[in-house]
């Protein structure tokens, strides 16, 4: 036998290593068995597809596998005529599976070339942890019999080492009985056979004698529905154990064709290349249903992303709605501008002309920072309060679109009470953002007031209270001040632009108002981003990263191309 070229191990442990790391974290449709699936590659390839490739000569491994009850450890006791294995009898078992060799082969399965996860015992007895490796010379070097789990375990571990078995197996000897041929954990396992075209014995146990040409040729006929007609099959007739063994004439027929597959290495290569052109061939639908699978991941996560993208983003345009309907003009904020701008007298002021306006405007307001400072603070307030009634919504919101978006509901496992609310951290981020804002509002105020010609009005009549005027222009109209009055609070204090534009102009004060609301909604919209970034991380830490999909169809293509270099 040749040795396979370097160039397809190498193609092989690059796709395995992708299949160990494949990004299948959020809980959506299928990911389960795609995690099984990928998993049972990556046992394959380590059990099996790289030692086998590595060595082509190494001794041929039957795998013994069935259904419970189905005989096997009689029956391998039986091909060996020595008791190597136990059968359990209370169900289920949790002993370890049972290699058999010669001691020529000793040395290929003593060390971890096959099973390299199963840690090898040789004791005697029972053992419930690893492979027990039993030595005789009831076997002919170059040929091992392993006696595996039951297929239809109660206990998973138990099914799950039975099919990672079975799948480091260069032959299958699958057992069954008469009463259960057709049961259907058998045939799940059969075509599992037959699409990885594993090379196959079948050994149909316990057969009534009078009953045994027809079973036989049922089950012939079924093998030969299910693409199975090359499968050897062997027929054990339900006599008396002879000695705890099956009668000599009813297992020789199997030892001896085992025992041919020893001695002639022709034949045990043929075997050897049917199974191993069979797991490798399979290899491309199997990864592809990963790869389908991680493609459903990143739709999910996208669907995820999304879902928190809408639920703040409807939070920034309930801010930006907040800000120009008025609605913070009220309560608070109201009384401190009717303190603010005074009544009687100074309303009576208003209305007269301009140029007597501007004598006035300085008397009537100068040394009054406090209910400027007043003004301040109860907007403040208000906008705090808008801000974190934003936030609540978009993270209830998010919170409930998650639980019904495939992958949600799993991240958010019983952290879903606190994330359905702000976090802890941003009433206090809010409160600072604001202050920054009214900052910037008087910072915008000095500047615009100095230069001017009227600057001295302006810093007489307060950088607070000029600065608080031009919050108010903010939350009172969508568009700035753009001509006539604007009514706070339905009209019960009114303010004509030609306060502010006594002391900034018509086009400043348009230019301040626009600014400043432009600068609240920024940073309205840079807070809610930050708060949106709680979830972003949850998925992020879930979703496959890019490319993940064409890494993992890249890798299947590159082992196919190392398959056709080696032909």
């Amino acid at each position: 036998m040749s040795t396979a070229a370097p160039r397809l191990p190498d193609a092989l442990q690059a796709l395995r290593d992708l299949l160990a790391d494949a990004p299948l974290h959020l809980d959506v449709p299928g990911r389960d068995d795609a995690s099984r699936s990928a998993r049972a590659v990556v046992d394959q390839i380590d059990d099996y597809l790289l030692p086998r490739l590595r060595d082509l000569d190494a001794p041929l491994l039957a795998v013994v596998g069935g259904s419970t009850g189905a005989g096997k450890s009689t029956l391998v006791n039986s091909l060996l005529g020595t008791a190597v294995t136990t059968a359990g009898v209370l169900r289920p078992t949790t002993r370890a599976p049972v290699l058999v060799c010669s001691p020529a082969d000793r040395a290929a399965f003593a060390g971890d070339r096959v099973l390299p996860g199963l840690a090898r015992s040789t004791g005697e007895g029972e053992v419930t942890g690893g492979l027990r490796l039993v030595v005789t010379d009831a076997l002919p070097p170059g040929l091992a019999v392993l006696d595996a789990p039951d297929v239809d375990s109660v206990v998973e571990t138990n099914r799950e080492l039975a099919g990672q078995l079975l799948a480091a197996a260069d032959l299958w000897l699958f057992v069954t009985t008469a009463a259960r041929y057709a049961d259907a954990v058998p045939w799940e396992l059969l075509r599992t056979a037959q699409e990885r075209g594993t090379a196959l014995a079948v050994v149909l146990d316990r057969v009534p004698p009078e009953a045994a040409r027809e079973i036989a040729d049922d089950l012939g006929g079924m093998l030969r529905t299910a693409g199975l007609e090359a499968a050897r099959l062997f027929v054990v007739e339900e006599r008396p154990l002879v000695d705890g063994f099956l009668a000599d004439d009813q297992v020789g027929p199997l030892r001896a064709w085992l025992h041919g597959l020893a001695a002639d290495q022709e034949q045990r290569a043929a075997v050897v290349r049917q199974t191993l052109a069979g797991a490798l061939e399979s290899l491309g639908a199997r990864v592809e249903g990963v790869a389908e699978q991680v493609r459903g991941q990143a739709a999910a996560a996208t669907a995820l992303r999304e879902a928190a993208d809408a639920a703040y983003a409807r939070a920034c345009t309930g801010v930006s709605d907040g800000v120009a309907s008025g609605a913070l003009l009220r309560g608070e904020v109201l009384a401190r501008w009717q303190e603010f701008v005074g009544t009687g007298e100074w309303m009576r002021t208003l209305q007269g002309q301009v140029g007597r306006l501007r004598d006035r405007l300085t008397a009537s307001l100068t040394g009054r920072p406090s209910a400027g400072a007043g003004l301040q603070q109860a907007l403040e307030s208000g906008v705090e309060v808008l801000l974190r009634d934003a936030a609540e919504e978009a993270a209830e919101r998010t919170v409930t679109a998650w639980r019904g978006t495939p992958g949600g509901a799993a991240l958010l496992a019983d952290r879903h009470r606190e994330l359905e609310t702000a976090s802890a951290g941003f009433p206090e981020a809010a409160a600072a953002e604001v202050r920054d804002w009214q900052g910037g509002v008087l910072d915008l105020v000095r500047s615009e007031g100095a230069g001017k010609r009227n600057r001295a009005r302006a810093y007489s009549w307060g950088v607070n209270g000029a600065g608080g005027v031009v919050m108010v222009a903010v939350f009172a109209s969508t568009g700035g001040l753009t001509g006539g009055e604007f009514a706070v609070a339905g009209g019960t204090t009114a303010l004509g632009q030609r306060v502010l534009e006594a002391v900034f102009g018509d086009s400043a004060v348009r230019a301040l108002a626009a600014r400043a609301r432009e600068d609240l909604e920024q940073r309205a919209d840079r807070l809610l981003t930050e708060e949106r970034g709680r979830f972003d991380d949850l998925v992020d830490a879930a979703a496959p990263p890019p490319g993940s999909v064409e890494e993992l169809r890249a890798a299947a293509a590159e082992l196919a191309a190392a398959r056709r270099a080696q032909r």
